[in-house]
């Protein structure tokens, strides 16, 4: 007997699910108990709103069936990242002087972020990698070596087109994504790369100065260790766009910020959903994302620096799940 195969079923993008239900009360409240509605749609009541909730075409959000397991990564190797900070713009003080070209360059001591992750990586069994050499990234072929590829406050235009190309084929060849810090400074005239970071972008930023960290979501791999309330110092990035369908991670207690939030180009802070770090699933690949990670001592292991461990914890952590060493966006 002959029988005619059904038609997959195809999953519609996340995206276009969340648009056929968002009229909904019960989803709205249901998303807001569970930390994935975006800052942007104002859950709380005070900071700035209608900050933006563009479609970028791709299946994004906490959903994992858009991420592609498409057997790029062959864990029983290893894991391996690779570190990107080249800067086309303003230079954070703890990236240290400019690297020569190639892979690996030599580092001095003023180098800390790349010390810090080289370190980092030594003692949580991953390999790192580091370059602030574009063509490092010139094809995909050259990124899926890589379980993560890390932006850590890289700047302005810092990709050119084939890195461009490059990244986006890693991401939807379901590659991982961190960024921190100044990544959110970043290629501010690509689309995709802002949906990358959650649908958000640097806008300005307070005084740098002490806050209180709220650890909203402890099932991550990047927050289980992490006490629910831990002080730290950043300059506490106001972003526009704010980000959406994200899990939201950890938030920045604004009442807690004694030299107010309000940005130098008068962004009135986000009020009661202030996000630091957040996780989601993006065109095939995971991103994990924290605005945090001004200050050098973040990285001091003396305890001279207030939540210097917690934020260690928190990238360490984020890393892992991005590469896939631990569940990711739990």
């Amino acid at each position: 007997m002959t029988t005619t195969a059904r038609p997959r079923r195809r999953i519609r993008p996340l995206t276009a699910a969340l648009t056929s239900v968002a009229g909904t009360l019960g989803i709205t409240v249901a998303l807001v108990a569970t930390g994935t509605l975006s800052v942007a749609q104002g859950g709380g009541d005070r900071g700035a709103r209608q900050l933006g909730d563009p479609d970028y075409g791709v299946c994004r959000g906490v959903d994992v069936r858009c991420y592609h397991d498409w057997g790029n990564f062959d864990t029983s190797k290893g894991f391996k990242v690779l570190l990107y900070t080249r800067t086309a713009g303003p230079r954070h003080a703890n990236l240290g002087p400019a690297l020569g070209t190639g892979l690996n360059p030599p580092v001095s001591d003023a180098n800390v972020v790349q010390k810090a992750l080289l370190r980092m990586g030594s003692d949580n069994g991953f390999q790192v990698d580091y370059t602030e050499d574009v063509t490092q990234l010139a094809s995909a072929a050259a990124l899926f070596k890589y379980n993560a590829v890390i932006f850590f406050s890289t700047s302005r235009d810092t990709l050119d087109d084939a890195a461009q190309t490059s990244l986006r084929q890693y991401i939807r060849g379901g590659g991982g994504f961190v960024g921190v810090h100044n990544a959110f400074g970043t290629e501010y005239n690509w689309p995709w790369y802002e949906g990358l970071l959650g649908n958000a972008n640097f806008y300005d930023h307070g005084p740098a100065q002490p806050g209180t960290v709220r650890t909203v979501n402890s099932k991550d791999a990047s927050t289980k260790s992490l006490p629910r309330r831990w002080e730290f110092s950043d300059e506490w990035y106001n972003l526009v766009p704010a980000p959406t369908r994200v899990r939201v991670l950890a938030e920045v207690d604004e009442t807690t910020l004694a030299r107010g939030v309000k940005g130098n180009y008068h962004h009135p802070g986000h009020g009661d959903d202030h996000a630091v770090a957040w996780c989601q699933y993006y065109d095939g690949g995971r991103a994990w994302l924290t605005t945090l990670g001004h200050d050098a001592k973040a990285f001091s292991t003396d305890g001279s620096f207030p939540g210097a461990a917690e934020f260690q914890k928190l990238i360490l952590g984020g890393i892992e799940s991005a590469m896939g060493k631990k569940p990711f966006c739990t």
